[in-house]
C-alpha cells in the first residue's frame, strides 16, 4: 500500500481520495487483527484512523526501511490503547507485515497490547499511562533545538486522558519553551472506558483551556482527512508556540453498531460479532 510514498518528504502529493482508501484498508485491518486477538480496544483505535493517516502518509517525514533515521518527524501515541491502530497503519508502509500484524497480543509477538519500542522499531514511547505522551513530547521536542534538527513531534492524546495533571504541567512547560515544532492531537471521541468524558470530567471547554495555557488552537472534524491535513500544514505556520489540534471524531467510527458506544470500548467478541463487522466496516 504504501511502496510508492516518498515517506522521506514532508507534504507528499497526494490525492485525498487515495488516503482515504488508505484510511478504509487501515480500519478493515484493525477489525482484523482484533477478531483474531480476540482483546484489545475496539473503538479508540477506530476513532483514530484519519488522524493516523493524515500524519503518516501526507505530513511527516519517515522510514519504514530504516525506523531508527536520525532526521524522522516523531509520532508518540499516548493513548496506547489505540495500539491495532498504529500497527495497521504499520503494515500498510512495510513497516511491518500484515502476517505479523495478525499477532497482534500473541504470545512472543513484537505486538504488544500496548506499543513496546524496545521490541517493535517504528514505536517512539511505550504509550499507555494516561498523560505521559505530552511530557516525553517536549523532552524529544527540545532534544531536537538542541541538535539544531529540524524535526517535528507529534502525540497523540485522548479526551478522557485530560482529567490527568500531567497533561497540564507538560502544557505549560511546551508553552513556556516556545516549542513550535510540537504539535498535540486530541483525539476527541467523547467516550472513555467508564462512560462519558463530560460526565467522568467536563471536557466541553477543552479549547478555551488550551487558549489558556498559551497554545495555538485548532478544531477539526477529526474524520475528515482534508480538514486534518489543513491542520497539520498550520501547525507549522504556528511561530513560537506548540500547536494542539482538537480532532471531534467518533467512538468505534466506521463500524455502525460500535459508533458512540461505550461497550466496545475493549469488549471480547465472539466470532459472529467479528464477522459482522468485518461485512459492515465502512470507507469514511
Amino acid at each position: 500500500m504504501g511502496g510508492d510514498y516518498d515517506f522521506g518528504a514532508r507534504d507528499r502529493k497526494v490525492d485525498v481520495e487515495r488516503l482515504r482508501d488508505i484510511a478504509y484498508s487501515i480500519r478493515k485491518d484493525i477489525v482484523r487483527e482484533l477478531g483474531e486477538s480476540k482483546s484489545g480496544h475496539w473503538g479508540g483505535s477506530l476513532s483514530v484512523v484519519e488522524i493516523l493517516t493524515a500524519l503518516y502518509f501526507y505530513k511527516m517525514r519517515h522510514n519504514p526501511s530504516n525506523p531508527a533515521w536520525a532526521d524522522r518527524d516523531r509520532l508518540l501515541l499516548s493513548k496506547g490503547h489505540a495500539a491495532p491502530a498504529l500497527y495497521a497503519a504499520f503494515a500498510n508502509m512495510g513497516y511491518i507485515t500484515h502476517d505479523e500484524m495478525m499477532t497482534l497480543r500473541k504470545h512472543g509477538s513484537r505486538l504488544q497490547g500496548h506499543p513496546d519500542p524496545h521490541k517493535l522499531p517504528g514505536v517512539e514511547i511505550p504509550g499507555g499511562p494516561e498523560g505521559i505522551g505530552l511530557s516525553e513530547s517536549i523532552g524529544m521536542a527540545l532534544a531536537a533545538r538542541l541538535d539544531g534538527k529540524d524535526t517535528r513531534v507529534y502525540v497523540i492524546m485522548g479526551d478522557g486522558e485530560q482529567d490527568e495533571g500531567e497533561v497540564w504541567e507538560a502544557a505549560m512547560a511546551a508553552a513556556k519553551f516556545g516549542l513550535d515544532h510540537l504539535t498535540a492531537i486530541i483525539d476527541k471521541n467523547g467516550l472513555q472506558q467508564e462512560g462519558a468524558t463530560g460526565e467522568i470530567m467536563p471536557t466541553d471547554s477543552l479549547a478555551e483551556k488550551w487558549r489558556a495555557f498559551r497554545w495555538n488552537v485548532i478544531e477539526v472534524d477529526g474524520h475528515s482527512i482534508r480538514d486534518i491535513m489543513g491542520a497539520l500544514d498550520a501547525a507549522e505556520k504556528a511561530g513560537g508556540v506548540p500547536t494542539i489540534i482538537i480532532a471531534s471524531t467518533v467512538k468505534g467510527r466506521g463500524v455502525p453498531f460500535m459508533e458512540g458506544n461505550v461497550k466496545y470500548h475493549a469488549p471480547v467478541l465472539d466470532a459472529k460479532t467479528v464477522q459482522e463487522a468485518m461485512e459492515k466496516v465502512q470507507r469514511v
